[in-house]
């Protein structure tokens, strides 16, 4: 595929991206094509996701979609045979390879996916790899890679951590045929909040990144990849891990910020830059 830069400001092919008040909003917008993905939003998605991480600007970004029917259909297999399919279907290793998600593309800012309505395929990269997922009581979840003759892997490993691995497996291995509904995802623990409708959706999902904003940017940052470290390396690997990223913030100005602002009964005052040492940095 041709290597063409992405113009964030410019519209984009399926998606809006805008950001205000320092959170990030990214809506997948094919409703007429079920929210699906094309082999070209892969890029978009890259150089989005590139802007949320580097942008000292931005400190929460949520996912959603348009319409109220499809969160998203998974990937368009109309677009299979097109002259971007090699976007999506290659052979390179991994990391240089898959770029849907936030955790693809190492953001460690926090993610909140809403789920407006059916969740299909691909579209479950930005579910399984959100930081808090929000759904409307509406929305439904289904995998359907092996009906069309593919094999269920990185949104089905994200699955398995998310849900016991029977739930997983009945999602992958039945496909079409299983629909899980947002109640039982909520039960399973795949969502964590659900809310009446899309727009009340959207509206927690706010309200949970307003919270967020209160919060200092590097201190969130460390502990979610110390949190989503313990998801790839055994308990006390992990825990060293953890403790590496506690002791990198003490030298962070956040770190003797948030005391002094608690004991002047002030609001912080952080600062977002994560390679900022305060003068008495250890």
């Amino acid at each position: 595929m041709e290597n063409r830069p992405i113009d964030l400001d410019a519209p984009l092919e399926g998606v809006r991206y805008e950001k205000r008040d320092h959170v990030a909003r990214i809506t997948i917008d094919r409703p007429e094509r079920g929210n699906s993905l094309t082999p070209r939003m892969q890029a978009i998605f890259r150089a989005i996701w590139a802007d949320v991480r580097e942008d000292p600007g931005v400190r929460v970004a949520l996912i959603g979609a348009a319409g109220e029917r499809h969160f998203s259909t998974g990937f368009d297999v109309s677009e299979a045979e097109g002259e971007d399919s090699d976007a999506v279907f290659n052979n390179r290793p991994l990391a240089d390879a898959v770029f849907w998600s936030p955790y693809q593309n190492r953001v460690w800012k926090p993610v909140i996916c809403v789920v407006n309505g059916l969740c299909v395929g691909g579209g479950l990269h930005f579910v399984v790899d959100a930081d808090i997922v929000v759904a409307a009581r509406g929305a439904a979840f289904m995998d359907t890679h092996v009906n069309v003759g593919m094999v269920g892997a990185l949104e089905n490993v994200g699955l398995a951590r998310r849900l016991p691995i029977g739930a997983a497996l009945r999602m992958t291995l039945l496909g079409r045929h299983y629909r899980m509904s947002a109640e039982r995802a909520y039960q399973l623990g795949l969502v964590d909040e659900l809310a009446d409708d899309p727009a009340a959706a959207w509206a927690l999902a706010e309200e949970m990144a307003g919270h967020m904003l209160g919060n200092s940017p590097q201190a969130m940052a460390l502990s979610k990849q110390a949190v989503w470290g313990a998801q790839e390396h055994g308990y006390a690997e992990a825990l060293e891990r953890a403790w590496a990223l506690l002791r990198l913030h003490w030298g962070h100005p956040d770190f003797e910020e948030g005391p002094r602002a608690f004991a002047e009964k002030r609001a912080p005052a952080w600062n977002p830059d994560p390679n900022a040492r305060s003068r008495g940095g250890r």
